[in-house]
């Protein structure tokens, strides 16, 4: 198995480690992960009820770049990669990010956590694990990985660097408006790169720089570039 995909597999299997603890946690009422939960909440419930611009801004953020943002994204992108003949393209969008929202809805369904009780704003279904979590990580690393090839190194650094400062953003902007637990957000990252290696692995995507071509070389260095292992570089 080529290096990558020996990589990949393993941040797989930490993302596994890491949802598996968070679910124990909550399940099996961990006092310290009550009392993480708990001291991150209640202070920005107080601030956030004093503030009403504050909540505001949160909530912007969190419609802006939600799962709704993500799949307008999609759409462009998948327009794009059928001008392209890419069709590896077009499945791993649709995987990752059309997907992910059946795979949240299930999360949600086996772990029926309540939401906060001090909410500061409408949020449907159950709290664990964050929806918004799961797809703001999901489709920042699938559009970075797509990416690949088509933007100078320069640009690279700067589009890596916004797509983290959005997937931190979009995960504080739900335990700012305590719509979820800082678990929930933590548990929503973790399976949604889980889910991100495994399109990976499965689908093996071609850059969109890319038309389609017999001898299309998947994306294996350039799903490296976006999240590299140290001691992997190229």
């Amino acid at each position: 198995m080529p290096r990558h995909g020996k990589w990949w597999i393993a941040a797989a299997v930490i993302a596994v480690g890491c949802y598996t603890t968070l679910w124990l946690g909550f399940a099996l009422h961990w006092s310290w992960l009550g009392a993480v939960d708990s001291t991150m909440l209640d202070p920005l419930h107080r601030y956030g009820m004093k503030h009403p611009a504050w909540v505001s801004f949160w909530e912007l953020i969190s419609i802006v770049f939600g799962p709704w943002g993500f799949r307008l994204a999609a759409a462009a992108i998948v327009i794009f990669a059928v001008t392209r003949r890419n069709l590896r393209a077009i499945l791993f969008v649709l995987a990752t990010l059309a997907l992910s929202g059946v795979l949240t809805e299930t999360a949600k369904y086996l772990a029926d956590r309540p939401r906060p009780l001090t909410a500061m704003t409408a949020a449907a279904s159950t709290s664990f694990p964050s929806g918004h979590a799961i797809v703001a990580m999901v489709g920042v690393l699938a559009l970075l990985t797509l990416s690949a090839g088509m933007l100078s190194r320069r640009s690279r650094v700067v589009t890596v660097v916004a797509g983290a400062v959005i997937v931190i953003a979009v995960g504080f902007s739900r335990v700012a408006l305590n719509v979820h637990y800082p678990s929930d957000v933590l548990a929503g990252w973790a399976l949604g790169y889980l889910w991100f290696c495994i399109c990976v692995l499965a689908i093996r995507p071609v850059s969109l720089a890319r038309a389609a071509a017999p001898d299309a070389e998947p994306i294996g260095a350039a799903a490296d570039e976006t999240l590299q292992a140290p001691g992997t570089g190229h």
